[in-house]
Order: C-alpha cells, then structure tokens, then sequence
C-alpha cells in the first residue's frame, strides 16, 4: 500500500516537474528574459508561491538541469575504483558521458538541447549562475581529492584545472554542434580532446600521486 509520505513525494515531484516543463517551452520559445515568472507560474497552473517553494530563483528554471550534475565530479572520485587514480576517473566519466550523449558533455544534437544550450550561454544572468555552479563543484571536488591523499593546494590546483577542463571540452562540442555538425560526426573528436586534455593534466601530477 501507498504511504502517504510516498504519495506525496509523488506529488512533490509531477509538480515540480510541470513547472519545469512549463518554464523551458516558455523561455525557448520566446526567450529568458522574454517570459516572467508569473507567466510561468500560470502555465503550469501553480500561484508564484508554490513556484518559488520549487524554485527560489528564475534562474533556477532553467539551471536546474545543470544543478542536477552538482558535486558529480567529487562523486566520482569517492567512487572510483580502488586503485584507480582521480584524473583517471574523471576522464573515463567524461568520456563514458560522450558515448550516451549525455547533454552536459555538450555531445548533443537534439534540436531542444541545442536551443537550450543556447539560451544559457547567451543569457548573462545565466551565464552568470553556472559560474557559481562551477565554483561549488570545484569546492567539492578539492575535497574529495583531499580525501584521496592529495595536499590542500595541490588539490585546490587539480580540481579548478578539472572543472575548467570539463566545461571547456563541453563548450568546444556543442559549438560544434550549434554550427551544424552532428554529433556522431563529432563524437571520435571529441573523444580524442578528451584524452588529450586528461593527459595534460595527468602528466602535470606526475610524481605527485
């Protein structure tokens, strides 16, 4: 039987999901800075304080699909295998990110990712959110490489160098997308950027893992 605490985490979570799926069609179709909250709020037939229970921020419409990856590089690293190095699991996440085409590594070509893509990266204030995403990651990643044995700056040092690394690589491959290649067509490129910049990073750790 249903409790009543699953049914409305049920509840909770068709919510929250309407008001996203409201939020994207509206700022895709017609922009970010195009469409209000209250305007969000009645497409998903919710009043503007149950969004903001959801959703503290306007931002946060749209970031949420980012934010959803927070702290996923401090994740891998815990989780790696034993014996395996962090570098090295960050890289194999990547690049097994890139085979399922998976949004963040910029490797997709669906229509509504592409446009969602670039709505962010053409919208300031968003632009603007997604550095202080990657400031936590970065935080949370120097903590888990401390974690794996590392000094506090030489952690501090690797992580910013990762997360950059990662949305650098990202970028390269929904530019290329956005200017029309496919991403079957980018695929082994980007695979071959991906090895080459861990190995960058690899070799500048050499000696001190």
């Amino acid at each position: 039987m249903q409790t009543p605490t699953g049914l409305r985490e049920r509840k909770r979570e068709r919510t929250h999901q309407a008001i996203s799926s409201a939020a994207i069609s509206l700022f895709l179709a017609r922009g970010f800075d195009q469409v209000s909250v209250a305007e969000v709020a009645a497409a998903a037939e919710v009043s503007k304080p149950t969004l903001f229970k959801y959703f503290p921020t306007k931002e946060d419409l749209v970031l949420h699909r980012i934010a959803d990856h927070g702290e996923e590089a401090a994740r891998v690293v815990r989780n790696r295998a034993p014996g395996e190095l962090p570098l090295t699991a960050l890289h194999r996440h990547f690049t097994d990110g890139l085979r399922r085409r998976d949004p963040v590594t910029g490797l997709n070509d669906h229509p509504e990712v592409l446009a969602y893509h670039r709505m962010v990266f053409s919208t300031p204030s968003l632009v603007a959110r997604i550095a202080q995403h990657a400031e936590c990651d970065e935080s949370a990643l120097t903590q888990a490489l401390v974690e794996a044995g590392l000094a506090d700056l030489t952690a501090r040092l690797v992580a910013g160098q990762a997360v950059t690394v990662q949305r650098i690589l990202a970028r390269r491959n929904w530019r290329q997308l956005a200017d029309g290649a496919g991403a079957d067509d980018v695929y082994p490129g980007a695979v071959r950027d991906a090895d080459q910049a861990f190995q960058l990073l690899q070799a500048g750790l050499a000696g001190v893992e």
